[in-house]
Formats: structure tokens, sequence, C-alpha cells
């Protein structure tokens, strides 16, 4: 069994671009500790390591390695550190697009790290007293804190079982860089599309039903992932009243709510009151109870929502009783609740870096949706820019910098001197600001390499 597992990975990693040779440079270098004597012993592995490092002895950096067993038990197949710690590696380690990728590989017989350059805590205990592993238990005890992914294959031979192996082998292939031609990278994609694929959303149901069960939605997303066309997409679908705002910075409560302004009449000065959109959508949906009525508010966050919503704030609450609560909007209105007919959907854009703070109120009031770049099907969408995008952010970026990446509305063009425009005239600088507030530093090669390669043009010009 164990023969025929590391020839399935020897010929895996060739197919994937590995190669190997005395006579040349090793693209990777092959351990093998699976004799009788360590299978007896529970400490047996194989796999490969860095291809600086030498077959025998400690090893530094990350390792693809194998535990197996010597009967019916479980194997282990891990993303693995040489005892030595980092020599080359350390700096890949810290890339967010390693753990998002293998933590896509593992199921619930699997266990990732937080940290994958964090060679000083063990696995969980929760994980290592699993019934199933107490035959290496000596083995996870040992390589404990060197082990930042690990996944249980109870039957090494199943096709399934060699899925779950195949796609750890491509994905040490991917951060080792071995492919070297279309065809091993399409077969590096081939392995780990099944763990990758995105799950496809019907964003238009899935607000729509939040919208009516929560009233108060904010659509949360970078430009250019179609928060205000799916806004016009619910309206149509509820069949809704609509009544539109957009906030910025200068926007206030007279513009939302209720306000004065002065006329000029015989020469005398008379102050008339104007009602805000607020106040005109609930009048509205006063007046017609039977009909949908839908606020949209775009951009809410670029206005200082304080001063803006000022008491309408407490109006915003979800089957919640405000009956002892009477908030005068005007001096002809004055009201307890929103009407039952009213729905709010506001607009948020993450990206924007100079945005006020939503406040934790405010956040409990509303139902908050979030909308992410993904690939559409669209005559005019450049789909190969919008991936090499993708991958940038996704192995680069952190957490908070995911919310820059732009959207797909941003590789939509009628033909290829319209996306090149788009490339030179938004994208590029677009990523030169980021880099200039400290964002995405190690993507910068990348980023450099894409512009070169699609306009010529560098992220330094």
């Amino acid at each position: 069994m164990i023969d025929e597992i590391r020839s399935f990975i020897r010929n895996e990693a060739e197919r994937f671009g590995a190669k190997y040779s005395k006579e040349i440079d090793k693209l990777y270098v092959e351990r093998n500790n699976t004799s009788e004597e360590s299978l007896r012993d529970n400490g047996a592995y194989f796999g490969f390591i860095h291809q600086d490092e030498e077959a025998t002895g400690p090893f530094h950096d990350f390792s693809l390695t194998i535990f197996p067993s010597n009967g019916t038990e479980p194997w282990l197949v891990c993303l693995g550190i040489g005892s030595n710690g980092f020599k080359n590696d350390y700096n890949l380690a810290s890339y967010p697009g390693l753990k998002r990728l293998f933590s896509q590989l593992i199921d619930e017989n699997g266990y990732c790290k937080s940290n994958f350059a964090d060679i000083e805590s063990n696995l969980p205990s929760t994980f290592t007293s699993r019934d199933d592993l107490q035959h290496i238990k000596k083995t996870i005890k040992q390589y404990s804190k060197y082990l930042p992914v690990i996944q249980i294959i109870k039957d090494p031979a199943s096709e399934e079982s060699k899925k779950i192996i195949s796609s750890f082998v491509a994905a040490y292939a991917k951060i080792r860089d071995w492919a070297s031609n279309k065809e091993q990278r399409n077969a590096i994609s081939e392995a780990l599309n099944p763990f990758l694929s995105v799950k496809v959303t019907d964003h238009l149901s899935e607000v729509t039903h939040l919208l009516e069960y929560r009233k108060y939605v904010v659509l949360q997303g970078p430009p250019g992932t179609g928060k205000t066309r799916l806004t016009k997409e619910i309206s149509n679908k509820l069949n809704a009243k609509v009544f539109f705002i957009q906030f910025h910075a200068e926007t206030t409560y007279s513009d939302f709510v209720y306000g004065i302004k002065p006329n000029l009449e015989n020469g005398d000065v008379k102050y008339l009151g104007y009602s805000g959109t607020l106040i005109n959508s609930i009048e509205y949906a006063k007046n017609n109870p039977k009909e949908k009525v839908l606020l949209i508010i775009d951009e809410i966050n670029r206005a200082n929502l304080s001063n803006v919503l000022g008491p309408v704030f407490y109006l915003f609450e979800h089957k919640q009783d405000l009956n002892n609560i009477n908030i005068q909007l005007s001096p002809e209105l004055s009201i307890t609740n929103i009407p039952e007919n009213l729905f709010v959907i506001a607009t948020m854009n993450t990206a924007d870096r100079s945005l006020a703070v939503v406040d934790f109120a405010l956040r409990r009031r509303f139902a908050w949706y979030d909308l992410y770049p993904s690939p559409i099907k669209h005559k005019d969408f450049f789909k190969e820019d919008f991936v090499e995008f993708k991958r940038i952010f996704e192995w680069y970026a952190s957490a908070d910098e995911l919310s820059l990446q732009p959207g797909q509305g941003y590789f939509i063009a009628d033909d290829d001197e319209q996306m090149r425009n788009r490339v030179q005239y938004e994208l590029l600088p677009l990523v030169q600001e980021y880099l200039r507030e400290g964002l995405l530093v190690n993507a910068k090669e990348d980023f450099n390499k894409y512009f070169l390669s699609r306009i010529n043009k560098s992220i330094s010009q």
C-alpha cells in the first residue's frame, strides 16, 4: 500500500511539473522513512521537502509530509515544517493566501492552524486525542508544532482519498512553482478546483428574503460588485415605489428628514419648511398601505450619520415595540414606528478608506449583506484580467485588504482597447494609491508584472 501511494504521489508531482535529477538542479527532494522498523516504532513518514535541503538529516521550511500506517488505520497528509524552522519560506508563511489555499482542502477530519509561521504552538488536544489517531500518537506528539495543516485519510487507496492527496500535492506544487507550461498549470488547477469551487449565490433572492424579514438592510462590498444594480433588481421584484438619496460628506438632517429654507415674497423673508427623502417615503407609505415602498440610501457611510439621522435613529428597530417613544419628524408629522410597508436598503463601499466608521448601534439596527467580486456571465466581461486580479488579492491581501479588491464591474468593456484603457486609467491608479497607503505591499511585484504585460506600464511610472 505504501509503495503504491508513494508512486501515485510521485506521478502526480511530475504531472504538476516536479523534476528530480542528480545531474541537474533538483526541483524537489523526496524523503522516505517507511521501513518496517519505522512503522513499528510509530515514526514512519514520506514526502517532499524544499529543493535546497539535503536528502537526510534535519531540514528547514515547508514540506509535503504523509504519515502512513502499517494496517487499516488512517493516514495523515500534511503541510509540514522542518524541525530546523524557516530559512527560505518565512515570507511565504506570512502570505494569507497560503492559509486560504490549504484551509479549503481539509474537511471535518482535518485541522488548519491560524498562523502558519507559528512553530511554538502544538495542535489542539481536541484533535490529537482523537480515538482514530492513537496508532500514531507518538508521531503527532513529536511533530505537533510543525504541522500547520493536517488531514486524516481513512482509506488512502480509495478514489476519494486520492483526490484529497492529489489536491495537497497540487497545492505544494503551486507554492513551489513547479509548473513550467500550460499543461502542468491546468493539471494543478484541475486537482484543486473541486475543493476551491465558488458557491453560486442567488443574491437577488437572498437579499429580497432578508429585506422582507428584517426591513432594514445594508449591502456592503468593494466598488464594482453590483450593489446599486442589485437594489434596482430588488425594487423591480418587489414592484415597490422607490425613494432614493445618495449620502455625501455634506448631507444633513435637513436633506434627509426635515429642514427650512428662506423664501422671498414682496421683499419679506419667510422661512418655509420642506420634507426630506425620509419623510416623503414615510408619508407615501402611510397613504398607500397596500403598496410596498423602498427607500434606497446610497453610500450610507459617506455622511456623518449622527447628524443626518438625529432622533430618527431610534425608529430603525426590527420587531421592537416603540409605542412609548414619539419621534417628531416635522411640525406636521409625529410617529412611533416606521410604516410596515416601508423597507430600507443602504449601500456601503468597503474600499473607500476615507469613510467614517459606522457605529455599533446602527449596525445592530440593520442586517448586513456582503457582496464580493465574482466572475459573471457577460459577453463583454474580461475574465482573464479579473481572474489575475482575484488571484493576487487572494494570495497577498489580509482579511481587511480583501475589501479593496475591484469588483467585476471594472472588467466589463466593449473591446480590448477599452479594457486596456480601464486598466491604465482606473485599475493602475487604484493599485498605486493602495501601495502609497502601505496596503498590499507584498503584492507589488505581482501587480507590476500584470501591468507590464497588459499595458506595458510599471507600477512605479
